[in-house]
């Protein structure tokens, strides 16, 4: 009897392909919506598993809250949340508020959700235009979604855009930064493993022996390869007349 595939292992959620707890600082949210509030960059974290570091803003009223550390910001910076708040590096706004072509981060999809949108390192959303109490934003993905004016954001690009540009010298320092985000690292290709590991396993040829697309309401142990593609192969180079 075989061993089942790590698809399939990966699926049940158990701890060992967890992401680990140990030594996380905090989850990123922003204060209860609809208050004004100032507050102080107390401190910058680094958190393991995370591209950015943190920033922990104390609030006057005694509370704190912590976001992905923007471009520019340090430690006693005057940070200010609310509608009437300026435009400035840091400030957390409503995107409503916020003037057009502006950069923000670490953008809430719904109102009062903490932020769901550009939160990792060198990432940013642009504000395109307002209209009719909604607010459109073009997304590091180069797509436009429409928010709610009420939605907040953070005036500012995510720090740490360079850490990609550092080349990894050592297989053990990708195993470590895959470890810590529970990603999975070194990954093997299916045609090289046998028939009983992996749907592409087996024969002399190294070839799947079928076709690699596969639905996307497969059953895990055969949902590998190109899960709901829309295309696959060479794309064919459409002549200009």
């Amino acid at each position: 009897m075989g061993k089942k595939l790590k698809v399939q292992r990966r699926g049940r959620g158990t701890t060992t392909f967890r992401a680990k707890k140990t030594d996380k600082v905090a989850p990123i949210r922003y204060p209860a919506l609809g208050v004004s509030l100032n507050g102080v960059v107390k401190d910058l974290h680094h958190e393991p598993g995370r591209g950015a570091p943190l920033v922990y803003v104390e609030l006057e009223d005694g509370g704190g809250f912590y976001i992905a550390a923007p471009e520019g910001v340090h430690i006693d910076q005057k940070v200010s949340i609310g509608e009437d708040a300026p435009a400035k590096v840091g400030n957390v706004l409503s995107v409503g508020s916020i003037p057009e072509s502006t950069m923000v981060c670490n953008v809430e999809l719904r109102p009062g959700d903490g932020g769901r949108l550009a939160r990792s390192g060198g990432s940013f959303a642009t504000v395109v235009s307002h209209n009719d109490g909604k607010t459109t934003l073009k997304l590091p993905s180069k797509r436009s979604i429409v928010v709610k004016d009420a939605c907040r954001a953070t005036i500012g690009i995510v720090s740490a855009g360079g850490r990609r540009e550092k080349p990894f010298m050592k297989a053990g320092e990708r195993f470590y930064i895959k470890r810590a985000k529970g990603q999975v690292y070194p990954e093997v290709k299916g045609v090289k493993m046998t028939a009983a590991s992996h749907p592409h396993g087996g024969g002399r040829h190294r070839r799947p022996g079928s076709s690699t697309t596969v639905s996307r309401h497969a059953p895990p142990g055969a949902k590998v390869g190109l899960i709901a593609a829309r295309n696959s192969g060479k794309r064919k180079r459409q002549r200009r007349n």
